[in-house]
């Protein structure tokens, strides 16, 4: 969005409208579905183990980028930053096929994998990024992995489908 905004405008006026609307909550989901918010943290919980944490927060960042889900997106890197990330890294992951050099090819391989199961633009997983995460995984860390990303996603479409609003997010909320 392009304003013409001064310091001195406050969000909420009229120059800012279209910022207001985009960013209020259309639905407290968790409130109105708490089994099923309940069994998604139980989903998390179980997804993330033996998922390297420094990975986990990568593949979290990479899907909430594709997805554009700011809430997850404020969250993960802040818990990221919390962790030790470098904020290099965390910018540099929206780029990351020209900043290879910042990830580990294990990590790549994760971001690869995240990419396309997040994305499914093909409609599958192309055979050579599976083989190439599967080179660096063993199985049970790859399902892991799958695992993870599959719970990412489905925290994203909550949060893009509701409009859950960013920047209320502090560290270890959720763990």
């Amino acid at each position: 969005m392009t304003t013409n905004a001064t310091s001195t405008e406050v969000p909420g006026t009229d120059t800012h409208s279209e910022y207001v609307h985009e960013h209020t909550p259309r639905l407290a989901w968790a409130k109105h579905a708490p089994e099923v918010y309940k069994a998604m943290i139980r989903l998390d919980a179980e997804a993330r183990k033996g998922v390297d944490p420094v990975t986990l927060e990568l593949v979290k960042i990479r899907a909430s980028q594709l997805n554009r889900c700011a809430l997850c997106l404020d969250m993960h890197s802040k818990d990221a930053l919390a962790a030790g990330e470098s904020v290099e890294r965390i910018i540099q992951l929206s780029a990351w096929e020209e900043s290879k050099h910042f990830y580990t090819a294990r990590e790549i391989a994760a971001i690869e994998l995240t990419e396309a199961i997040t994305v499914l633009t093909d409609g599958f997983v192309p055979d050579e990024t599976y083989a190439k995460a599967a080179a660096l995984y063993d199985e049970r860390e790859l399902a892991q992995l799958i695992a993870a990303i599959t719970v990412i996603n489905a925290w994203n479409r909550f949060g893009v489908s509701t409009r859950m609003s960013p920047g209320h997010y502090t560290p270890g909320d959720f763990k």
